[in-house]
């Protein structure tokens, strides 16, 4: 690849209307013409959680999204910057991301604070049964005890384009403490091909406290994440723990420091996606790799 190929990528960070705040990502509004491998050396030189490639196709884009370690069907996070960067240079209107998960639908609009918020609308999302083996193994992982959960909310595992294990702490000092093993949760999640663990605790009957840890993409946690929130939702949905149609308030990346907020619509009817939503905003200039 040559200087003249070399794709501008911007760094933005969502869930949040300040820079440190939120989860950051990599943004490549143009990857016409880039590979896989290309794609994965430019998400580790961005060193963020994801980053998100995008081919457009008038309002229609192509999109696929890398760790700095591997490619992951569905991020949240990127797709909210990716279409408030979008919005910013080409203004705010409805996109069709079509990812490696299915079809997404985002919808952008500026507030009159002169930010641009963003909507998603997550495939229809899906839960199962978490095995009695996986869910000993993730405890151990974790170092928590059964002791440690809520028991309103079972521990189960979800799916709004990528796979996560959903637990709920029983107490907010238990979510606030993390501090398990790396290489034991790496590798149980490498082997279920889960994405993140999110994890979660109840303030109220619509506000929730996450986070997830990520480190199947290298990453201890991640501070706010899209496509957990949104299997969290259709969780909630057919565990029959909200009544629905309801919004729920996920608060995430406080206890690292990045306090985000994700706002999740959660429509009644099985079939029908989760919708997040977010601001974004860019860190830095926008840069070429070196």
């Amino acid at each position: 690849m040559t200087n003249t190929e070399l794709p501008q990528v911007l760094r933005y960070t969502a869930f949040s209307a300040t820079p440190d705040g939120g989860n950051p990502a990599g943004v490549v509004l143009d990857a016409h013409g880039l590979t896989a491998e290309q794609m994965l050396a430019i998400a580790a030189d961005v060193g963020f959680s994801e980053t998100a490639f995008l081919v457009p196709r008038g309002d229609r884009f192509d999109v696929r999204y890398f760790s700095p370690r591997a490619e992951v069907s569905f991020c949240g996070h990127a797709t909210i910057a990716s279409a408030v960067a979008w919005a910013e240079r080409h203004g705010p209107g409805r996109l069709t991301f079509d990812t490696p998960a299915g079809e997404v639908g985002v919808l952008t609009r500026a507030v009159d604070d002169g930010t641009v918020r963003a909507t998603l609308t997550s495939v229809p999302p899906r839960t199962v049964e978490l095995a009695d083996d996986d869910r000993r193994d993730l405890l151990v992982a974790l170092r928590w005890s059964e002791s440690d959960l809520d028991p309103a909310l079972p521990p189960r595992v979800a799916w709004a384009g990528a796979w996560h294990p959903v637990l709920a702490a029983a107490t907010r000092d238990r979510l606030r403490a993390l501090d398990y093993d790396f290489d034991a949760l790496a590798a149980l999640m490498d082997a279920r091909g889960w994405t993140t663990t999110h994890l979660v605790w109840r303030e109220g009957p619509s506000t929730f406290h996450a986070r997830d840890p990520f480190p199947p993409g290298g990453v201890v946690e991640d501070p706010a994440t899209g496509a957990a929130a949104a299997a969290f939702g259709g969780y909630l949905r057919e565990g029959g723990h909200i009544e629905v149609p309801a919004t729920v308030t996920v608060l995430q990346g406080a206890d690292m420091g990045r306090p985000g907020v994700l706002e999740v619509d959660i429509p009644a009817g099985s079939s029908s996606g989760i919708e997040v939503t977010g601001t974004a905003v860019a860190l830095e200039p926008a840069s070429r790799l070196r």
